[in-house]
């Protein structure tokens, strides 16, 4: 028998059972892609508002630390430029949970040893999970490819190659960390800190401009597909040093695979104390004591968000230019006609999504525990499963609530202390964030109630934040009829700063809020446990 023997037949299960994970990144990508690029063609379809808006952006350090320098002013340079940093973490996001998914997280269930007591090879599972890495970033590279083709063929080959590499290095990088430690979770929490360091070195070393330490982005792999240039010289060259990473990270997680126990890492577990702290005598607090990792690092990313986000507001008015339709997209997004504030609301309404998927990750941590066989004991004892699912889904709503929070303080200190008015810029931004907590709620009930008497669908839920994505973000620009906008509960959030508060849509997006969660601890009450 080869070390890889089964590898195709555990390939093609591998593909069934993402046969709903891979297509739904893929096409949130590629939607992304597409909303970026028909954005830029409509609002700056004339090359001297492109250039002026291309100028702005190399001189706004904010800018630059989040999305790198534009090195040219065409709109297929343009997109690579806003999608060539922040959207390569997606990228490379899918690419480590899709790895550590079909290596880390299958032994620790206890399904690879069963599938390993057949005709299968020591190297087979890895070698299937880089192979379903490697052809999720082969589709999104190809289907970018294909919708930047009518701004250059040469460019769109290039930024679909350097996604593609990103991912695939960064999928490597999975490889290695799932051989280190005996736990999925800690596994994709070390592949995407590194993810996070390739980020911030990066933004440091654009943050600077021309004059700052440029040559820092050659340390970073998110760096070197920005340094492809695509559609600004097409470095083709650069494309070398992710290739030739990924070859050598994969080579090392084949040696370590051959060096540990199946089901063990290479790090030591440290055992947990003999009993539990008086803290952990609730599901509450057992509820805290399993997410407060998770929130921690969500938190750490809204700050930086809101650090980064408010440097740019003051120069809102800059990057616009005098383009009339790059005001008025700004403008309808936003909601009101301050260019300012219509940015402020906008840039709110992203953070309330983002927050939307931490509420629903967070509550869907109740399936992963019923999945595991965590949750049996536990009911066992005297303890109810509305109390069990309420510990969960009240830290979900308190954690999305305290993320906003983080954001819009964050937000407020750098947009204060760029504009001179530390006291109005945390005003606003604080009114911004908190009206955006009872919408961001809202996916978190859909995922409750769709948990308590269907757990196989919740699925419904990322679907339904894609729903409330595309709507917020294409459907202005589209002008969509207003029954179409007012299906996603931030069309109802008012629109502060800028416009008058309303509670009344508030207090009906709560009611929304709670009247799901009661249905998914009613479902939940009913159904047999891991059903």
């Amino acid at each position: 028998m080869t070390a890889n023997a089964g590898a195709r037949t555990l390939l093609r299960l591998a593909l069934r059972r993402d046969r709903v994970m891979i297509p739904v990144w893929v096409g949130l990508l590629f939607v992304l892609a597409l909303t970026v690029l028909t954005g830029y063609q409509g609002l700056y379809s004339e090359e001297a508002e492109r250039r002026e808006f291309a100028a702005g952006i190399n001189t706004n350090t904010s800018l630059l630390a989040f999305y790198g320098p534009a090195h040219a002013a065409s709109v297929g340079a343009l997109t690579a430029w806003r999608l060539g940093a922040a959207a390569a973490v997606l990228v490379s996001v899918m690419s480590i949970l899709l790895v550590v998914r079909h290596t880390r997280a299958e032994e620790e269930d206890g399904r690879l040893e069963l599938v390993s007591a057949g005709v299968v090879g020591r190297y087979a599972p890895l070698t299937v999970a880089l192979g379903t890495a490697f052809l999720a970033n082969l589709a999104l590279g190809l289907s970018v490819t294909l919708l930047l083709m009518g701004e250059g063929a040469a460019g769109a080959v290039a930024f679909g190659l350097a996604w593609t590499l990103t991912g695939t290095f960064f999928a490597t990088v999975a490889a290695v960390t799932a051989q280190l430690t005996g736990n999925a979770r800690v596994a994709n929490t070390i592949a995407i800190t590194l993810l996070g360091a390739a980020f911030l070195l990066r933004a440091v070393a654009d943050s600077g401009g021309a004059n700052g330490p440029t040559w820092l982005s050659w340390l970073s792999p998110i760096g070197w597909g920005q340094q492809v240039r695509p559609y600004a010289g097409d470095r083709w060259w650069v494309l070398a040093l992710p290739l030739a990473g990924a070859m050598l990270l994969a080579a090392l997680a084949y040696s370590l695979v051959a060096r540990r126990d199946l089901g063990g890492g290479l790090l030591p577990s440290r055992p947990g104390p003999a009993q539990a702290a008086p803290s952990l005598r609730s599901p509450l607090a057992l509820a805290w004591r399993l997410q407060r990792g998770a929130l921690a690092a969500w938190a750490a990313g809204f700050a930086v968000y809101g650090l980064v986000f408010g440097g740019t507001i003051e120069g809102v008015d800059e990057l616009a230019g005098d383009s009339p339709s790059t005001r008025d997209a700004i403008a309808r997004m936003g909601g009101t006609t301050d260019l300012t504030n219509a940015f402020l609301v906008t840039a709110f309404g992203l953070m309330a999504l983002t927050a939307s998927v931490y509420a629903v990750q967070a509550m869907l941590r109740l399936r992963g525990e019923e999945a595991h066989g965590r949750a049996e004991p536990l009911l066992a004892s005297p303890v109810s499963r509305v109390r069990w699912a309420g510990g969960h889904a009240l830290i979900a709503l308190l954690g999305t609530a305290l993320l906003l929070v983080v954001g819009g303080v964050t937000t407020g200190l750098t947009y204060g202390l760029t504009s001179g008015d530390l006291a109005g810029a945390m005003a606003d931004a604080m009114g911004g964030a908190l009206v955006q907590v009872p919408a961001a709620w809202v996916p978190a009930g859909i995922a409750l109630a769709l948990l308590g008497p269907a757990p196989r669908a919740v699925a419904g839920a990322w679907a339904a934040i894609a729903v409330f994505l595309l709507l917020g973000q294409v459907g202005p620009l589209l002008e969509l009829d207003q029954w179409a906008m007012d299906l996603s509960p931030f069309t109802h959030v008012p629109k502060l700063p800028g416009a008058a508060m309303a509670v009344a849509p508030m207090v009906w997006l709560a009611v929304v809020t709670a009247a799901l969660a009661a249905a998914g601890l009613y479902g939940l009450r009913r159904r047999d446990i891991t059903a």
